[in-house]
């Protein structure tokens, strides 16, 4: 069968490992597993920033940049309610509902693909101009659970825009800090380091009552995601909340129940 090459194989590079696929859209791909020598660490900047991940914005970093979340299921939403509405009205088994049930997957593999693509420019744009990237750890399938954000949350794939960055960190000789998911950096003044008790989603600015500074919310945590990934890279420091040393404390103390 014809095929589209991807990208070039590096010269003198055999495959170990060679993989054939057929996705539910019909199409066939063929990975390559290589080793490229050409893959070496880029030369070291005297940048680094923290990352916020939200749902408006994908990612807000430490130096005010905000990425707009494309949202592109959104975006295909109406085109693939479409397409599945015309499955459910074929008959099972026959030659109809086969083909519609070709199109569902061309559209499903139109999110995968605009998802991937945005994903992959942006991990490296962020790689490439930074010597230094920390974020914080998110349980994206407890968060999943949520029935109002379910699916802006899957949308969103933070899970998939932290593992590009954890292996093209380590690719190109870049440092990767991910915190604890309990770490509050977003109630947390970057500046005085005072920490209010409740902070709800629908505040997006808010005052230190301590030293009177003005913060924009996701600002101030990748403020406080960048200063506590340099704490780690420097000295090894935990960046885990103290209330949740004590609760992982206390349990340790309890006896077994007889």
């Amino acid at each position: 069968m014809p095929i589209r090459w991807s990208r070039t194989l590096p010269k003198g590079a055999e495959p170990s490992t060679i993989t054939v696929k057929l996705d539910p859209s019909g199409r066939w791909s063929v990975s390559l597993l290589i080793n490229d020598e050409a893959i070496q660490p880029l030369p070291k900047v005297d940048k680094a920033i923290g990352i916020d991940a939200g749902i408006t914005n994908l990612i807000t970093t430490s130096d005010g940049e905000k990425v707009a979340n494309p949202k592109h299921f959104a975006k295909f939403y109406q085109k693939l309610r479409r397409a599945q509405k015309r499955l459910s009205r074929k008959h099972k088994g026959s030659r109809n509902r086969h083909q519609a049930r070709l199109k569902v997957a061309r559209v499903h593999a139109q999110i995968r693909d605009a998802r991937q693509d945005f994903l992959h420019k942006l991990t490296t744009r962020l790689v490439r101009e930074n010597q230094t990237i920390v974020a914080e750890s998110l349980a994206v399938k407890n968060m999943g659970q949520n029935r109002k954000l379910a699916r802006a949350i899957s949308d969103a794939a933070w899970g998939e825009l932290m593992r590009q960055l954890a292996y093209k960190a380590a690719w190109y000789g870049r440092n990767f800090v991910q915190l604890d998911r309990w770490f509050p950096g977003f109630k947390t003044c970057s500046k005085c380091g005072h920490k209010v008790d409740l902070l709800p989603l629908n505040i997006r600015e808010w005052d230190c009552p301590q030293c009177e500074a003005h913060h924009e919310r996701d600002v101030n945590a990748a403020l406080n995601h960048l200063a506590a990934g340099q704490a780690v890279l420097v000295c090894g420091a935990t960046v885990r909340p103290e209330e949740s040393k004590s609760r992982k404390a206390g349990a340790r103390k309890q006896k077994p129940k007889s």
